[in-house]
């Protein structure tokens, strides 16, 4: 090529054409590539060209697209508030107060990096494949832009052209009535044609607001199938102004979910003599979401949404796209379902004609009406305007969005009106905070989103499968420990109501106490002196009208239980006075059953209503006597303590300090602390954390409030103070502060299982349950989900979902052996009976099996005794409430844990039990103790 071929041909371009690689030459100016007229001459007049093959006309009253410059400044009605919190349960139920406290996120990542998925769905799902259609059966045979979709191109107009009046039929090509401006809707190619002299047009594809999409065969390049995209109007500088400098940079993007630009080069149009400007696009054969949102419908014809599943699998391969296009300084501007096509198990966005650069403030803005944020007339597109379409996107997918473009253009329905969310409510929250008002509160890349979304994914499909899929968070570690899973009181009172004879007056040990419930072996349903299971607890024993610090049955006096009559700081049953619990005229600061008066657990009788101890447990609606105190409260301060911990942020000056923190124990830890080189955010919340473990609350509030002054949005200062609300006892605040971590991270666990604590400790199973359950059914290493779902659903009267819940902790677990003894207890702890109860003896029979089987888990002698003597007691009962001596037809000749199922096998059988426990006795008068209780249930005998 000659110096003068070299210099390029356009009206003042000073620049020179460049060999870039392959024959190429490119303006270094510019940027444009010389073209091939048929004389062979190079030498043209600047034109060019956007893409638009997905996108409607512009305007409002298009189909769709709209250019921002052309938009009216409208802003959302609520673009002044944020949406976050609308979403909670729990912090609508607390006391109808809104939280203001916002959270920012800082990324978690650029989002740069490639994606290490090999294909659609994360592994997680399987997203229908899209079979790759012939190319040439994609060309269509009457090409036309339908009357609906012509509008005058240029910006400050879009008034509708080319329609019909009356008989005679719209014009293909005129001039607008409004403003003059030419417009002409006939492609300018042809098959047959050969562009640039290598890519030769086979037909036409589609069309867009901004060109018609042509087929072409790349007669240079193994004849490869490729796209061409030209102007609609070349009259139209800003559509030209956009080509050029889509061309400048496009052509360099390499992703695997982005249409590849292969080449930008113009052809004479030999009718009008125009020089026109193409770009050629790698070509993507498949359908896009908007024909896959189309194609489904249900019986009625009414569309049907995509499964929220495969939604989110779009979503995240669409996120991973824009990540890259954010990496290299680039905005999309204008995701939509027209937008991104399906191939194969592929996804790609097709449409590169409103890609921008994040410094660019002169070219036109190209958006979508019910997808482009409300922000963007105003302030121009960014990273939260991009990730707002993905979440619109989503939106339209996955229910029937009516009125996205018009009512809801820049808001979401009620959840409680649409099915989806209200059964995802991970789903609604993560879409409440992409698309929020406010772009600052919106995620803060692609990536962060993407994560995100995945979580919500892997929780979808846990729910919609019951296997789970769990991750390693980026945000929170595991749990520090698993608290509370002791789920019921200690029994030291008799295990069998009916069964256990009352020893004389005058015996030695009439009106001995029975050791302190700390002096005995273990229990695993605790360790307290708390009322349990049949015949109360107290720390004493008295029997038949004995007097002294005992539990009396039938008249018995003293600091303990009694059944009849009982006088004391204890439980009584019948009569009972105390401060314990009460079954039949009971009074005291206790739970009162059948005229139990006093601040605890009970039915409204003589004495009194039904009152609430602090702390406990309560349902909606109250609970009946077989549920009221079966199990322990939560211990709401060191449950808190115990919830995963937020990752100490990479970017803080004191990062690799803490990281090289040897000291565990919280006095040690301040110590540490005091040492560390200058203050930073971490280290003072890891200075809270620790203070309010050594009880130091007031101090740790100060250092809170001091740092929520100097950081109010940072989400580790939002977790903190909810994290202190459990630990002090504002349950309400707590709340609040979780769920607008939730709001903000949709898809991790912590902020749920907080929840789920706070729900329970504020009485509301129902929302406790749904938060436990979430986490579990998600990530089965939370085993405190496990034990905090099962106590919920006791104290809600739901023993078989608790037994449920318990056996599922797998053997891998190191609670498994606690979550299979709470089940043992759960099937039978004071639980009425009856002769004919044959669910009972099927209960009877898993729980002595269960207590068999757990020798294989290790549980030691002890535990496994008193654990067979309840079971044993259990079964005499239901013997027992059959009439005295006799047996129960369902009984049949079964043995229970090696006893006979009659009253004397059965007797047998704890005599046994507790002579055994007597032998591992610690001390003699706890070993005295079990032999009295032996005896009491040993069956009469001549010997």
């Amino acid at each position: 090529m000659s110096e003068a071929q070299r210099t390029c041909q356009r009206p003042g371009c000073g620049g020179a054409y460049e060999d870039v690689g392959g024959g190429e030459l490119y303006c270094d100016t510019c940027g444009l590539a010389p073209v091939v007229a048929p004389d062979g001459m190079v030498g043209s007049t600047p034109t060019g060209v956007t893409g638009g093959g997905g996108r409607g006309s512009r305007g409002s009253a298009g189909s769709g697209g709209s250019r921002a410059s052309g938009r009216s400044a409208r802003t959302s009605s609520q673009s002044s508030r944020s949406r976050r919190s609308v979403s909670g349960r729990l912090s609508r139920a607390v006391s109808g107060r809104s939280t203001s406290r916002s959270v920012s996120v800082r990324s978690s990542g650029s989002g740069a990096g490639p994606s290490s998925r090999g294909r659609l769905g994360a592994g997680l799902v399987e997203v229908p494949p899209i079979p790759r259609p012939d190319p040439r059966a994609m060309v269509l045979d009457n090409p036309e832009v339908p009357e609906r979709k012509r509008f005058c191109s240029r910006s400050d107009c879009g008034a509708p052209v080319g329609r019909a009046r009356g008989e005679r039929p719209g014009r293909t090509e005129g001039f607008c009535t409004k403003c003059g401006h030419p417009y002409s809707f006939v492609p300018k190619l042809k098959a047959g044609d050969v562009v640039h002299g290598q890519y030769e047009v086979v037909g036409c594809l589609a069309h867009g607001g901004l060109g018609w999409v042509y087929l072409a065969v790349d007669r240079a390049v193994s004849d490869r199938w490729v796209v061409l995209k030209g102007l609609l109007d070349t009259g139209d500088q800003d559509a030209m102004a956009a080509a050029i400098s889509e061309r400048r940079f496009l052509a360099e993007i390499e992703h695997a979910n982005i249409v590849r630009i292969y080449n930008f080069v113009e052809h004479l149009d030999q009718r009008t003599g125009s020089l026109d400007g193409y770009i050629v696009m790698e070509y993507v054969g498949g359908k896009s979401l908007k024909e896959i949102a189309n194609g489904r419908r249900t019986p009625e014809g009414r569309r049907d949404p995509l499964p929220v599943e495969q939604a989110c699998a779009y979503g995240i391969e669409a996120l991973e796209a824009l990540g890259h296009l954010h990496s290299r300084n680039l905005l999309y501007c204008d995701f939509k379902v027209d937008n991104a096509i399906q191939t194969e198990d592929q996804l790609k966005l097709i449409d590169m004609g409103a890609v921008r650069r994040m410094d660019d403030e002169e070219s036109a803005i190209y958006g979508t009406v019910g997808y482009q944020s409300p922000e963007v007339a105003d302030v121009g597109p960014s990273v939260a305007s991009d990730l707002y379409t993905v979440g619109r996107t989503l939106a339209v997918l996955t229910f029937d969005f009516q009125g996205y473009t018009t009512v809801y253009a820049d808001s979401l329905p009620d959840p409680d009106t649409i099915d989806v969310f209200r059964r995802y409510e991970s789903f609604y929250r993560l879409l409440v905070r992409a698309t929020d008002p406010d772009p600052a509160r919106r995620f803060a890349s692609a990536q962060e989103m993407a994560e995100q979304l995945t979580g919500v994914l892997r929780e979808v499909v846990s729910l919609q499968t019951g296997r789970a899929r769990p991750a390693v968070s980026t945000l929170f570690g595991p749990e520090v420990r698993v608290t509370d899973t002791e789920l019921f009181p200690r029994l030291d009172g008799e295990v069998s109501r009916l069964g256990a004879r009352t020893v004389r007056t005058g015996r030695r040990r009439a009106a001995t106490a029975v050791p302190p419930p700390a002096a005995g072996p273990a229990l695993p349903g605790g360790t307290s002196a708390a009322v349990g299971a049949p015949g109360g607890t107290g720390p004493g024993v008295g029997h038949a009208g004995g007097a002294g610090a005992g539990a009396g049955h039938a008249g018995g006096a003293g600091a303990g239980a009694g059944h009849g009559g009982g006088a004391g700081a204890g439980a009584g049953h019948g009569g009972g006075a105390g401060a314990g619990a009460g079954h039949g005229g009971g009074a005291g600061a206790g739970a009162g059953h059948a005229g139990g008066a006093g601040a605890g657990f009970g039915r409204p009788g003589a004495g009194g209503a039904r009152g609430a101890l602090p702390g406990a447990v309560s349902a909606v609606g109250g609970l009946g006597t077989e549920v009221s105190g079966l199990v322990r409260p939560a211990d709401a301060p060191t449950a808190a303590l115990a919830l995963p911990v937020p990752r100490v942020d990479a970017g803080d000056p004191n990062a690799g300090f803490l990281a090289g923190l040897m000291a565990s124990a919280p006095g040690e830890l301040l110590t540490a602390l005091a040492a560390a080189p200058a203050p930073s955010a971490e280290t003072r919340l890891r200075q809270i954390r620790a203070l309010l473990e050594t009880g130091d609350a007031p101090g740790a509030l100060a250092a809170l409030e001091s740092l929520e002054d100097e950081r109010p949005d940072d989400w580790r200062v939002v977790w903190y103070r909810g994290l202190a609300g459990l630990v002090t006892g504002d349950h309400e605040g707590s709340a609040l502060a979780f769920d607008a971590i939730y709001d903000a991270f949709p898809g991790e666990i912590a902020p749920k299982l907080a929840l789920g604590l706070c729900a329970e400790v504020l009485g509301q199973l129902d929302n406790a349950a749904e938060y436990y359950r979430l986490v579990w059914s998600s990530d089965p290493s939370h085993v405190s989900a496990a034990f905090g779902l099962a106590r919920v659903q006791l104290a809600g009267g739901d023993r078989a979902g608790a037994v449920r819940t318990l056996e599922s902790v797998p053997e891998t677990s190191v609670h498994c052996t606690a979550a299979r003894v709470a089940a043992v207890r759960a099937r039978l702890r004071r639980r009425t009976v009856n002769a004919g109860d044959a669910a009972f003896l099927d209960d009877l029979v898993a729980a002595a099996r269960q207590v068999e089987s757990l020798d294989v888990y290790g549980l030691d002698p002890a535990r496994r005794e008193q654990l067979s003597a309840e079971v044993l007691g259990c079964a005499l009962d239901w013997v027992l409430s059959g009439g005295q001596g006799s047996v129960p037809p369902a009984a049949g000749g079964r043995t229970l844990l090696g006893s006979g199922l009659d009253e004397r096998g059965l007797r047998f059988g704890l005599e046994r039990s507790y002579r055994t426990l007597a032998r591992l006795a610690r001390g003699g008068e706890e070993r005295i103790d079990l032999v009295e209780r032996a005896n009491r249930y040993r069956p009469r005998t001549w010997v």
